[in-house]
């Protein structure tokens, strides 16, 4: 997966976890454990981006 593309899906990623983080702070989530996976996915790519840009 090219740099770029991984860029793209952070940000993807992180718009996701900000409307279900946003969305459910009125009421009760029905998925948490969605925005937990969410959260690792994208420290997981932000790692792989760091390693890539760093050679």
């Amino acid at each position: 997966m090219p740099i770029e593309d991984i860029k793209k899906t952070i940000a993807e990623s992180r718009g996701t976890l900000r409307e279900l983080r946003f969305g459910a702070s009125g009421a009760k989530s029905n998925n948490v454990k969605h925005a937990r996976t969410l959260r690792r996915e994208i420290a997981r790519m932000m790692t792989e981006l760091r390693a890539r840009t760093q050679k």
